[in-house]
């Protein structure tokens, strides 16, 4: 018995199947670039998601720092907190009538 060999071009095969039907290969290679599109384009989307989701607690963290801010200030300009302080500190009162000393200028 005799053995038969068949050696094959496995480069050469590929080559002729794209010869004998170039519109398919065409269309296959776009087919892949079509996908790697999708796939850049869904990891472009989920960075942006990311990163839109990061600005946002940004943004409400400096909301309730503005909103403590705003109390704070209130709290600081408060009338009677001020009074009270002039008069610890700086020793000082309201003058009564008596005090007053009204200067006019001509």
């Amino acid at each position: 018995m005799s053995e038969v060999r068949t050696h094959f071009n496995l480069a050469g095969l590929i080559i002729d199947d794209l010869l004998r039907s170039p519109l398919q290969f065409i269309l296959y290679v776009l087919v892949l670039l079509s996908a790697a599109g999708v796939i850049l384009s869904a990891h472009h989307n989920r960075q942006m998601a990311i990163a839109l989701e990061s600005t946002m607690v940004q943004k409400d963290m400096l909301d309730v720092e503005w909103r403590n801010l705003i109390l704070e200030q209130s709290a600081l300009t408060e009338h009677n907190r001020i009074e009270a302080l002039v008069q610890k500190q700086l020793n000082m009162h309201r003058p009564s009538p008596q005090e007053e000393i009204v200067v006019r200028v001509r």
